[in-house]
């Protein structure tokens, strides 16, 4: 079946869903996006993004392309006509259509475009067996905190990981402080037996699984530190392992070739895994 997508108020057969070449998502990323689980058909966790998704917008004072109780109406909708049972639903909305220009227009009216495909995740092998990661120089911007598409560091991350037969590159800072992934947040169970990631602030994305982990962890009586750790303290840890909407919980067993732990998925990693699971099948 041909997929659909919708763009500012339109449901448009995908391959001719466009936006304007001077949309300024295009000309400068001055736009933010969201990318929110489909489980059994449904929308999950709609309004944890959808809070996310008002920060970003606040942040570079973009105003909502429609009114925030309507969103939820387009995502199942675009979700329904794709006939998506089990992948992800992906929204990006922009500061609009002007002239190219650096300062922000004063009449454009922000842009909106929706999405949706199934996507069946990691692969058993990685959640198996676990992941590798290689780290690389954080040299993103200042403010990843803002779910901005202003991506391409993410990107050169994330493929020099690939190029690496690595599944993630993991940021690290000049204080060789490990921030998070090209596109998850990283954990450690350290040598005390403290599960522990980076603490929110402008250095990371507050991704959304991030924080349902760390509530389930807390429910489980796991002690829980927000306190960062260094690459050293990560690959002298316990366990590790990444977090992210696509992949959920996976392990992560060798950090730039050398095994974490004893080099196999730990059991605080597989626990939250299964809790995690439990949680989208709500």
């Amino acid at each position: 079946m041909p997929r659909v997508s919708y763009v500012n108020g339109l449901y448009r057969p995908h391959a001719e869903a466009a936006v304007h070449i001077e949309d300024r998502g295009y000309l400068f990323a001055d736009s933010v996006y969201e990318v929110m689980p489909v489980v059994g058909g449904r929308v999950r966790q709609l309004d944890q993004h959808l809070d996310r998704l008002d920060r970003s917008l606040a942040a570079l004072a973009i105003g909502w392309p429609v009114p925030r109780r309507v969103l939820p109406l387009i995502l199942a909708e675009v979700v329904r006509r794709n006939r998506v049972t089990g992948g992800i639903v992906y929204l990006q909305a922009s500061r609009g259509v002007a002239h190219r220009n650096h300062l922000f227009p004063v009449d454009a009216a922000p842009s909106l475009v929706v999405s949706a495909w199934a996507q069946p995740g990691p692969s058993a092998k990685v959640v198996e067996e676990g992941a590798m990661v290689v780290t690389r120089a954080d040299q993103r911007w200042g403010r990843v905190d803002i779910k901005t598409t202003g991506l391409l560091p993410n990107v050169l991350a994330r493929q020099s990981a690939k190029e690496s037969g690595a599944q993630e590159a993991w940021m690290v800072d000049a204080q060789g402080v490990v921030t998070e992934g090209a596109a998850t947040n990283a954990f450690i169970v350290d040598a005390f037996g403290v599960l522990r990631t980076h603490p929110i602030n402008p250095a990371i994305l507050g991704g959304v699984t991030r924080l349902n982990v760390l509530e389930l962890a807390r429910r489980e009586g796991l002690p829980v530190e927000e306190r960062a750790f260094t690459l050293v303290e990560a690959k002298s840890a316990r366990e590790a392992f990444m977090t992210g909407t696509t992949i959920m919980v996976v392990p992560v067993v060798r950090i730039d070739g050398a095994p974490v732990g004893d080099g196999r998925p730990g059991p605080v990693a597989r626990r939250l895994r299964a809790l995690c699971q439990e949680l989208r099948a709500r």
